[in-house]
């Protein structure tokens, strides 16, 4: 049965042409489901509306107003921790580097290739222990515990991503937001 036009009928505040009253009272003799909308509306409609509290309007525009800062206080906060822990991670890497400028030129190149040395052999090393682990741990753990284990690796690197992408998005101010 198509309760559409019925539907739509019954929760619109535009009166029926004389037609389409007869059809929603035929409609409505055989239809529970819109016989209970009907009632619903007219309950509805009939229930008295509180106004809300004086003020109210002010006490949620300030609360809105201290949420938004807080937020703002959050995000600073965050990439603040962020700039910092890349400085530092770009500042651990790059310390020979930095050393190597003050020397002469033939100790900067000495220094470069201790720096490129330094970084081959770390990586290789970290290599070698993520191929060491990865043959010895399948032998090692149960398959739910690896299976668990990349579950969580997996909801980790979504948050981070979904984190990213609100960092990304946030709320631009409108110019009426601007204008006040």
């Amino acid at each position: 049965m198509n309760h559409r036009p019925f539907e739509d009928w019954l929760l619109a505040d535009e009166p029926l042409n004389p037609q389409q009253r007869r059809e929603l009272q035929n409609h409505l003799r055989v239809c529970t489901q819109c016989t209970a909308i009907a009632e619903v509306n007219l309950a509805l409609r009939k229930a008295r509306t509180a106004a809300p509290a004086p003020g109210f309007a002010q006490r949620w525009q300030a609360r809105l107003a201290a949420q938004r800062r807080l937020q703002r206080r959050q995000q600073a906060i965050g990439l603040t921790i962020l700039g910092l822990g890349g400085a530092a991670l770009l500042t651990w890497f790059c310390a020979p580097l930095f050393l190597a400028f003050a020397a002469s030129p033939a100790e900067w190149i000495v220094q470069w290739l201790g720096y490129l040395l330094f970084l081959t052999t770390s990586l290789e090393a970290a290599g070698e222990a993520a191929r060491v682990l990865l043959s010895v741990l399948p032998e090692v753990t149960p398959p739910y515990f690896l299976l668990v284990f990349t579950s969580v690796l997996g909801g980790f690197s979504l948050l981070g991503t979904f984190s990213l992408w609100q960092l990304m998005h946030l709320p631009q101010k409108t110019k009426v937001s601007q204008a006040r």
